[in-house]
């Protein structure tokens, strides 16, 4: 059985949708960032990066959201998560690669400076941009990504939990989500998904 490690709100809970997705077999083992549990042992053996998620597959852990992605799609081809046609399939990518590449790290400045600097005057100062670079982020979705109501129209895919995940924490960082309906559009349809309505109920997301 799949093994995914998570905390709740983060990330992590788009591979749990994309298991829903998926009809895997699979467990839950929440990760405590408040007692810092993602930087000791048993996990920091499964994930060095200290970061969630973590799958533990037969054949040892796997990290990275898109990796595992796109792995969940490879046990269950027939759910058909990834589109077949080759063009679809790398528009889809090209969304996962700016949501992690760019959104997420865009987000991650609100709580994580120290990753790129010492200094707490530097922290502040990516405090201070997030609302403007996520803001700018959820433009560029709404204008490029999205075709409507899920990132390519009517076929859902891999993509469209991704975003999802990084949406739900919009607001928080001081986006104003009514500016973006393609956006709020497919939330809405993400959260009529039974995947969803199952995380939430596992109290994975709030």
């Amino acid at each position: 059985m799949l093994e995914l490690y998570f905390a709740p709100n983060t990330i992590s809970i788009a591979i749990a949708i994309a298991l829903e997705e998926s009809g895997l077999d699979y467990c839950t083992k929440p990760v405590n960032f408040a007692a810092s549990e993602q930087m000791s042992e048993p996990y920091a053996s499964l994930n060095p990066k200290g970061r969630v998620p973590t799958l533990v597959t037969e054949h040892g852990p796997l990290t990275e959201t898109g990796a595992i992605l796109d792995y969940i799609h490879s046990l269950a081809p027939q759910k058909g998560l990834v589109p077949s046609d080759v063009l679809a399939s790398a528009k889809m990518r090209e969304a996962m690669f700016y949501f992690a590449s760019t959104m997420h790290v865009n987000h991650a400045h609100k709580l994580r400076g120290s990753r790129w600097a010492d200094k707490e005057a530097s922290w502040e100062d990516m405090r201070a941009k997030v609302s403007q670079t996520m803001t700018a982020s959820c433009d560029y979705v709404e204008k490029n990504l999205i075709k409507g109501p899920f990132i390519l129209g009517e076929t859902f895919s891999l993509a469209d939990p991704y975003l999802y995940m990084i949406s739900t924490w919009a607001t928080g960082d001081g986006v104003d989500l009514s500016r973006f309906p393609k956006l709020l559009t497919l939330m809405a349809e993400m959260e009529k998904r039974p995947s969803v309505q199952a995380v939430k109920a596992a109290k994975m997301l709030f």
